[in-house]
Parts: structure tokens; sequence; C-alpha cells
């Protein structure tokens, strides 16, 4: 599989820089006054400075619960995902907006997912399954 790009706004790069190299693990790459380049499991994501982003809205359903749209993150193997759930529950700076949770489950595409906000309002979800097999399952 290759990495995918994705671009985003923020309202400040060293709040940023500080969640996604602190909190998330990201290694920085390039960077400029207005925008900075982060490695997220191995995909190119770029803060570009836009100081009056706006918090996405929770206005998706998946599962009978609200998530918010737009959002983006990253699908991992179970054991990374479970590692990342524990960091960041042992931390009392996240803001949350669906604690670690396991949806599907039984059916095909069983997935453990979690939900958190950037400190620009960004909403991540990170999703974690036993197998890619069942990322797309049916």
């Amino acid at each position: 599989m290759t990495p995918f790009h994705l671009a985003f706004p923020v309202r400040d790069l060293g709040e940023t820089r500080a969640f996604y190299r602190d909190v998330l693990g990201c290694a920085i790459g390039r960077s400029s006054e207005t925008w900075v380049d982060f490695d997220l499991y191995g995909h190119q994501m770029s803060a570009h400075l836009r100081p009056a982003t706006a918090a996405a809205a929770s206005d998706g359903q998946v599962d009978g619960k609200l998530v918010p749209i737009p959002h983006f993150g990253v699908v991992l193997l179970m054991d990374d995902w479970q590692a990342l759930a524990d960091r960041l529950l042992a931390r009392n700076d996240i803001d949350w907006l669906e604690k670690p949770m396991l949806r599907f489950a039984g059916e095909p595409g069983e997935q453990a997912t979690l939900f958190i906000r950037d400190p620009s309002g960004n909403a991540l979800e990170f999703k974690g399954f036993r197998s890619l097999e069942q990322v797309f399952a049916g």
C-alpha cells in the first residue's frame, strides 16, 4: 500500500507540532512558517496555518453513534491501535469525541475505533482491525 497525502488547516503551528509529535508520535518532516509535514504511520500529513479554522460538526452517524464530519485518521492493526489507545487514555489532555470502543462486534468488518480532536478542532479517527482484509468486509 502506498502512503496518502492530506493537507489540513490548523490555527497554530506550535501547538500542532507539539500535539502530532508528542501525543501521536509523528516524526516531523519539512516545514515553513506557514505549514509543517508529519509522518502519521507512514502517511504524509501537511498542516497549513489557517488561524480562523473552525471545529468539525458532529453530523454523521455510524453504528448509531454521531461522528464528526469531516474527519481523518489511520487504519491500524489491532496491536498498534491498542498501543495508541492505551497511550491516549493515560493522558489527561486529550479532547475525546469517542473513547475507545468496538463497532460491529461479531460481524464482518468488526473494528475498534476512537475519535479525538487536535488543538485546532480537527477530528481524527483511529481504527483497529485484527486483519487488513477486514477493512472492506461487508
